[in-house]
């Protein structure tokens, strides 16, 4: 067997030995007398044998090395889909044709009916964690006159039935709109099918959904960063997100990669490529019971908190202390580790911020492990972010 080893520029090989023949060499020196006439040779013997160990051990060495730096450089394994057909898309509800559309080769998606979405999904996709890359175009069909701001997207961890999904998607006639509420509802994240664009929006205003520049019928070329609970998306090759969800609705952690759109348009998908990630190692059903140390923080205060809960079954019930009161009654819902609280505070005098009296505060977020965090909202005065950890 060779063994190749690399030193300044050159490279030597080495040849490991027979382990019969090592293992004669052996005997032979221990049953040739020190004194005998062979003694030199067995000594010169020793000496071969000796370094031919060490060779070999240094070849052995060299070579699990090696392997292992292989391992650790291999690439993950990149799923490209060119989309030139639409040969293995499944997409029972959509309908689907191979075009060429400004200037390059696509799948076009078509819907009949109104006010629907529908997805087709990508051959053998399996994705947790990691990047998905698109290009994407839209072009409306109502009539002249009729404003209508588009929908188009990717989604992931998409269930086999399409029942649930994480999506991110675009609504290009919004990006240029004279009101300036509607141009902040240029990108879109929603959770199929418990956490949609409306509910989002009227518990967390602007939190899922913000501006950027997008136009019809132009090829917009879309990146998607997963990690665990969290994504980003990235527009036309910007290095800044135009949009970050830091805590992802869904409770299915990996799932299908789908092209995303919408009746009453043509949806255009071309060059996917997804590169998958190192999986964060997550999974659902963390008990939120016990007693709880919590930090907030928001655009009107923030401080350190407490909270004591309990569970039964999906019902969540407590106390929670803190800057909003001591011992306040809370209560709401946990869903497979995701948690819904919410209790009635005081908004302290001493706030700079907003007039004291009773507020309304909503806390949601996962909880993984003995480790929580999410979103926090007291109503008209103050929009944030809390983290928490299990006292021991």
């Amino acid at each position: 067997m060779a063994c190749y080893r690399f030193f300044d520029g050159i490279v030597y090989l080495f040849e490991s030995r027979d382990k019969s023949q090592a293992a004669q060499e052996g005997t032979t020196m221990m049953t040739t007398r020190p004194d005998s006439p062979a003694a030199s040779a067995v000594n010169s013997t020793r000496s071969v044998s000796a370094f031919t160990l060490k060779r070999w051990l240094s070849c052995s060495a060299w070579t699990v090395l090696a392997a292992s730096c292989l391992s650790a450089q291999t690439p993950a394994r990149v799923e490209t889909f060119p989309l030139h057909d639409t040969t293995g898309l499944i997409a029972p509800s959509v309908k689907m044709d191979a075009v060429k559309y400004l200037g390059r080769k696509s799948v076009r998606i078509t819907m009949e009916g109104d006010d629907h979405a529908g997805l087709a999904l990508l051959p053998a996709t399996d994705f947790q964690d990691g990047v998905i890359e698109a290009d994407i175009a839209l072009k409306t069909t109502v009539p002249p006159g009729v404003r209508y701001p588009g929908f188009v997207g990717i989604a992931f961890r998409v269930r086999p039935d399409a029942s649930h999904y994480e999506l991110l998607y675009l609504r290009p006639g919004n990006s240029d709109a004279a009101d300036q509420s509607m141009r902040n509802h240029a990108v879109q994240y929603v959770s199929e099918p418990d956490f949609g664009w409306y509910r989002l929006r009227r518990e967390w205003p602007w939190v899922y959904e913000s501006h950027a520049e997008l136009a019809m019928e132009t090829w917009t070329k879309v990146r998607i960063e997963v990690a665990g609970r969290a994504a980003k998306l990235y527009l036309n090759g910007s290095a800044k997100p135009s949009l970050v969800v830091d805590g992802l609705k869904g409770e299915d952690l990996h799932g299908a990669v789908g092209l995303w759109g919408y009746t009453h348009e043509e949806a255009y998908f071309s060059n996917v490529r997804i590169t998958p990630g190192a999986p964060q190692s997550l999974k659902n059903e963390s008990d939120v019971g016990g007693s709880w140390e919590m930090q907030y923080s928001g655009d009107g205060g923030g401080g350190d908190a407490s909270m004591e809960l309990h569970r039964d079954g999906n019902k969540v019930t407590g106390t929670w202390s803190g800057p909003l009161g001591d011992a306040r009654a809370i209560s709401g819902i946990w869903r497979n580790g995701y948690v819904e609280l919410s209790f009635v505070g005081e908004w302290p005098k001493e706030s700079q911020q907003g007039t004291p009296g009773p507020v309304q505060t909503f806390l949601a977020g996962w909880i993984d492990g003995d480790s929580g965090q999410g979103r926090i909202r007291v109503e008209g005065r103050s929009d944030g972010a809390w983290v928490a950890k299990r006292k021991e």
